[in-house]
């Protein structure tokens, strides 16, 4: 398995991965055509905000992805450059689960943004994932609070 940083030519392929992970969920989809093109557009606009790690096995096909978003933090005297990071979109296809290649793309993107100076990488997760984060060093915070937009 190799994990790499995407890049634009990996659209089409991001965009199929987006697909398969919402298929559950979206009765009524554009078509995979479509959506791949507004994949585009969106990422071109988003590029620096929003990174996606994806996982190759021996053939080109991609696996799995994760994306990363930066977040620019409200400077503080002591911190002028604050950065937080979300993982988002982590997918592995059926086929290709339980061995470890989410668990790999989540790394990878957790630690590009280390790099880049996040102070913390957060990860809004359903029930089925949760010990798998906690078993990457997430640990749940009774500072982290959410609201509903609605």
């Amino acid at each position: 398995m190799r994990i790499s940083q995407a890049g634009a030519d990996d659209v089409p392929e991001l965009a199929r991965l987006l697909w398969l992970d919402s298929l559950h969920e979206e009765p009524a989809q554009p078509s995979i055509d479509a959506f791949t093109a507004e994949l585009a557009r969106w990422w071109e606009a988003h590029r620096d905000s929003h990174l996606a790690f994806v996982a190759r096995l021996r053939r080109p096909e991609i696996v799995g992805m994760a994306w990363v978003a930066l977040v620019p933090r409200v400077p503080r005297p002591e911190a002028t450059r604050r950065l937080s990071a979300d993982i988002q979109s982590v997918f592995v296809v059926p086929d290709q689960r339980g061995q470890g290649i989410g668990s790999a793309l989540v790394e990878a993107a957790s630690e590009h943004a280390a790099h880049l100076g996040a102070l913390r990488v957060t990860v809004q997760s359903g029930r089925r994932a949760v010990p798998v984060y906690e078993r990457l060093g997430f640990e749940s915070s009774r500072q982290l609070l959410q609201r509903s937009a609605g």
